[in-house]
């Protein structure tokens, strides 16, 4: 029997479905801790066999993998040294899409690295992603020493300021003027990252 064409109704079920095991799981890793969070009940809630997400996963710690990173695209692609501050400001003001991603999706991640502080297992898989996907892309394009501790700076008021904004609500952090908090937050930024990457004006 040849494989269903890319378009086929029965492909595109299949990523539906594989969609909605990643959601159930990443709102379950968001409100409770790694070892507590089971496979029957991601399965339960995205109305799945529990068999079928071990098929499409593997097992749980590659699910979590998948739930943390999600299939957006690269955090700082297209992204040069002088405009790296703004975009940084950009990704945490929410003012850069993520390709029609429920916005709920970046919330539930950041409480999922709170709550995998206290999983051997899952905070591994927390620093190999944030190593992966930020510091040491960030790092390649900044100049001069220290680049990985400059990154790490800028990646700690980064997640600092957005479970302020998006896990915690504080004011002036998501109702005060965007404008002047933009300002600030390049401002933090450029100086975490060094002075060769101020932004032009």
């Amino acid at each position: 029997m040849p494989p269903p064409m890319p378009d086929s109704p029965r492909l595109r079920n299949a990523a539906a479905t594989r969609q909605a095991m990643l959601i159930a799981a990443r709102r379950h890793f968001a409100r409770e801790s790694y070892e507590n969070v089971g496979l029957r009940e991601i399965a339960g809630d995205a109305g799945v066999d529990p068999s079928l997400v071990s098929r499409y996963f593997g097992g749980k710690e590659q699910l979590f993998r998948e739930a943390l990173r999600g299939d957006k695209k690269p955090m700082l692609e297209g992204v040069d040294r002088v405009g790296l501050a703004d975009h940084l400001a950009s990704m945490l003001l929410e003012d850069i899409g993520a390709d029609g991603e429920d916005p709920s999706a970046h919330v539930d991640r950041l409480l999922i690295l709170l709550r995998s502080s206290s999983s051997p297992m899952a905070s591994e898989i927390v620093r190999e992603a944030i190593h992966e996907d930020v510091l040491e892309p960030m790092a390649n394009l900044l100049e001069g020493e220290d680049a990985e501790m400059r990154a790490s700076l800028s990646l700690a008021v980064l997640m600092g300021s957005g479970i302020l904004r998006s896990a915690m609500g504080v004011d002036p952090m998501c109702h005060g003027n965007n404008a002047k908090l933009r300002e600030r937050l390049i401002a933090l930024f450029s100086v975490a990252l060094g002075g060769a990457v101020l932004p032009p004006g």
